[in-house]
């Protein structure tokens, strides 16, 4: 131990050892603390901070890289975390019920549309059209066109074993097709043109529901129309009574192989048999009487400024009884419209979006929704025609971006020159574009839907809305489908068609993101909306088809993504039956799947392609059959006897009201005819107060 003179740097002796030390000229202080090294406020509580803030101090490529590397794992567990929820959720769920496939049958060819019309199923291939009973699923007839490949059949059971077929390719072209005595006869192309320059295509076709009209949409490069067609089927029916034989087509399921096109079938019948044929098919040179163009339906015009200078110049203009009509006659000017439109865009600058020029332009609709309606309270036809509850008295037409529902009557004359664009007979404006249209399979109620998510169903026999809803949370609607209530499956019950009606009347909404919801429409009391299926998680599971099954109540097939084919419950909301393929077979296009059902016979025919198919097995598909009957379905859908219609002494007020007033209004049908006498004179007198005006600038002038 040193003494206090080694600390002074001073040399000492200790017990006789020399020792030198270090002598600091200054003596040891502490430094005070620089401001620097000061814990900052927000830094006190640095423990409590991110920890990710120490990957901060490493090098940027280093630290971009991790960032990218622990953003990948975290998107990775956000999908295994939402998969886990959904298979918890699908433990959770009652397993559905699964249906298996009853029978099946091969195709040669790729299988792309199905029809079934009474004991026959008709299929539309690659290579134009085969025919299969319904009974052993044999092949009966085909017919076969190079390069004519079908989209779309269409097809109808007129008795006596004649069918009638619209089928459609894939350059548009509408084949319209007599099936009788297992054999097929091409009647004509509809909208078939010698210069190709000038063809137009087929959007879609829809047949009235006894065959009686036809209506075909069509288009070309720069307008679009609808025909509609009147079709002689007592005469065709008479023609292959008096027929001795069949028509064109093989039958005993032997195949053609030909190389002629569709037209040289059709012009050169009696030459069948030298056209590479391995079986001389029936030469009978049989003409079935053509359909006749009725009705041509063009677009609505863009309202446009009006030329009238006073409003009797209007009044003189107008022709029929009409009050409401597509907006034409109108005494705005150009100059006005202009005017109201900048004052608008002037006041609604900020909330209006900037568009391009060439997106502001308002196009041509493209596209048209039309339905054949029996005759009701909506449409009135002209004193002295006749009218059948069975045959449609007009239809109802609304184009893509449109406000307005058109509808147009049927009772044209033959005789009369077919108008190019003929004015609607009756028009109903809407606040919003209508979107889509759906009419019952009674053919009593009409629903609408609208752009702003609202739903209209009407009861055309009645001629007053039924209900009035909308749809939550500002979805979009894709499309709307009536449903059969218990009542209308009773056997017990009336004809649906005849008051007082369905008690309830039920419409399955689908929306574009997949939501499904049921609007329920009680006769005098007020509508309900109920979510169905929200909108999946997963994306494979988006509903892609849904479709009624009216032979049982509150019934629906949903079609999904993923392949999966399932029987769903309206009034319980779940998912009762699943219908399985083969695991060696897979669901053809689920996205667009290729099906059709049976509600004469009851059963469900879809097709299914091999998952790993051979070169041989390319060109085949697999058609399975689904027979409702070998399934409980009686029991998951029972009928509720409490929705029976009810007597007309138990009815409310309400509805007792609602047929007074229909049959006042029936009884007042006679002052329609005076209509137009009224009308004529309120023209007549319209032309003397003009005549009189005139006179009175005439004595002005002098």
């Amino acid at each position: 131990m040193c003494c206090a003179s080694c600390i002074s740097g001073a040399v000492c002796i200790w017990k006789g050892t020399t020792m030198a030390g270090y002598i600091r000229k200054h003596p040891l202080e502490i430094p005070p603390p620089s401001e620097k090294d000061w814990l900052k406020d927000e830094e006190e509580d640095f423990f409590l901070q991110d920890p990710e803030r120490e990957r901060d101090a490493l090098p940027q490529p280093v630290r971009m890289a991790t960032k990218l590397v622990m953003l990948v794992f975290d998107d990775a567990m956000e999908i295994i975390e939402r998969r886990e929820r959904l298979r918890e959720a699908e433990k959770l769920k009652v397993k559905p019920t699964e249906c298996f496939a009853t029978a099946e049958f091969q195709v040669t060819g790729a299988a792309t549309c199905l029809a079934v019309s009474g004991k026959y199923i008709f299929v539309g291939l690659s290579v134009g059209l085969a025919a299969f009973k319904v009974s052993d699923y044999t092949e009966v007839c085909a017919w076969d066109a190079v390069r004519t490949e079908i989209c779309a059949i269409h097809a109808l059971d007129l008795g006596n074993e004649v069918h009638i077929l619209f089928a459609v390719d894939e350059m548009g072209l509408v084949y319209l097709f007599c099936f009788h005595k297992e054999s097929f006869l091409l009647i004509k192309i509809l909208n078939e043109v010698e210069d190709i320059s000038k063809r137009n295509t087929c959007v879609e076709v829809v047949l009235s529901p006894q065959g009686d009209y036809a209506g075909v949409l069509l288009q070309d490069s720069t307008k679009a129309w609808l025909e509609i067609y009147r079709l002689p089927k007592d005469s065709w029916l008479k023609e292959m009574e008096e027929s001795p034989g069949t028509a064109l087509g093989l039958t005993d399921g032997e195949r053609r192989s030909s190389h002629a096109s569709a037209k040289s079938l059709e012009l050169h019948k009696d030459d069948s048999a030298q056209m590479g044929s391995p079986v001389a098919a029936n030469k009978v040179d049989l003409k079935l009487s053509l359909p006749v163009l009725l009705l041509t339906v063009k677009p609505p015009k863009p309202v446009t400024g009006s030329s009238f200078k006073t409003p009797l110049d209007a009044l003189k203009k107008v022709d029929d009884d009409s009050v409401l009509g597509l907006g034409y006659n109108h005494l705005i000017k150009d100059s006005q419209w202009k005017q109201q439109e900048a004052i608008f865009r002037r006041m609604y600058r900020e909330y209006l979006e900037v568009e391009d020029e060439s997106e502001s332009r308002e196009e041509m609709p493209r596209h048209a929704t039309f339905h054949f309606l029996l005759p009701s309270q909506i449409l009135q036809v002209q004193p002295g025609m006749k009218v059948q509850p069975d045959v449609p008295a007009g239809i109802s037409v609304h184009w893509h971006g449109s406000h307005n529902l058109c509808f147009y009557l049927l009772n044209h004359s033959l005789k009369d020159k077919v108008d190019s664009d003929p004015n609607p007979d009756v028009v109903w404006p809407c606040a919003a574009p209508i979107v889509c249209s759906a009419v019952s399979s009674c053919s009593r109620y009409l629903a609408l839907a609208c752009e702003d998510a609202a739903i209209t169903i009407w009861d055309k026999q009645l001629g007053y809305p039924l209900s009035v809803t909308t749809i939550p949370e500002g979805r979009l609607i894709r499309s709307i489908h009536f449903l059969r209530s218990s009542a209308v499956a009773s056997d017990e019950t009336t004809c649906p068609g005849t008051d007082p009606g369905c008690p309830i009347v039920q419409l399955l909404v689908l929306c574009t993101d997949s939501a499904l919801y049921l609007v329920k429409a009680p006769r005098a009391e007020k509508s309900s909306v109920m979510l169905l299926a929200n909108r999946p998680e997963d994306p494979n599971l988006a509903v892609s088809v849904v479709v009624p099954v009216l032979a049982f109540p509150s019934a629906v097939l949903v079609f999904s993504w993923d392949g999966k084919v399932s029987l769903m419950n309206t009034d319980t909301s779940q998912i009762v039956y699943s219908f399985i393929i083969p695991p060696s077979h897979s669901v053809a296009s689920p996205w667009q799947p290729v099906f059709t059902v049976d509600s004469v016979n009851w059963c469900l025919l879809l097709r299914g392609d091999k998952q790993q198919q051979t070169d041989a097995l390319a060109s085949c598909s697999t058609i399975f059959l689904f027979d409702f009957n070998s399934y409980p379905l009686k029991e998951a859908f029972p009928q509720e006897p409490d929705l029976l219609l009810k007597s007309s002494q138990t009815l409310t007020w309400f509805e007792r009201c609602n047929i007074f007033l229909r049959d006042r209004q029936q009884s007042l049908l006679g002052l329609r005819e005076q209509l137009p006498e009224f009308w004529s004179r309120l023209q007549t007198q319209a032309a003397a107060m003009d005549e009189e005006r005139q006179k009175k600038k005439g004595h002005k002038k002098p």
